[in-house]
């Protein structure tokens, strides 16, 4: 028996909806909408190329994309709020946003979150500085709580050395 589906509309979403302070230091709530089809195929091929090269892959041997294609990227996530973007923000907050949106086109709403709150490449994200820091301060201070002293040498032997050859087998004296 075959089992029925539900609407495609009822579980994707339309766009993202991403808050925005602008040059103007104000915050906007700006929509994205779900790219057409046309650009969501475009926009696969230029971020399948860039992973492909970023990993080591050989360049293709012809052009996989126009010049125009690729200045693009940013035109064909954003859509008609390329423009009002453009306006509104600095060059490092548009980017976030456009490629926030870029990872939500290629991937899911949840890479596109991951990236939005990180600001890295979905999961490669690395813990902020506060974190680091309460990280050092916490080891050191468990380091210096402690108070056995770790043993500086043991035997004077190391795991890696290798075995000397003893008794003489097989050698003569050493030249001096």
């Amino acid at each position: 028996m075959a089992g029925t589906f539900e609407a495609l509309d009822d579980f994707l979403s339309d766009g993202l909806t991403l808050p925005v302070t602008g040059k103007d230091g104000v915050t906007r709530e700006y929509h994205i909408a779900d790219p057409s089809a046309e650009a969501g195929i475009r926009i696969e091929r230029i971020t399948s190329l860039a992973l492909r090269l970023a990993a080591g892959g050989e360049a293709p041997e012809t052009d996989v994309l126009a010049d125009a294609e690729e200045q693009d990227l940013y035109r064909l996530c954003l859509g008609d709020a390329y423009e009002q973007l453009r306006a509104d923000l600095s060059w490092s907050m548009f980017k976030h946003v456009a490629l926030t949106v870029m990872f939500w086109v290629t991937s899911d709403e949840e890479t596109a979150q991951e990236y939005w709150r990180t600001g890295e490449a979905p999961g490669k994200a690395g813990k902020n500085r506060a974190q680091r820091r309460a990280q050092q301060r916490g080891s050191s201070a468990s380091a210096a709580a402690n108070g056995t002293r770790s043993p500086g040498s043991t035997s004077g032997t190391r795991a890696a050395s290798q075995r000397r050859n003893r008794g003489g087998r097989g050698r003569g004296p050493r030249p001096i």
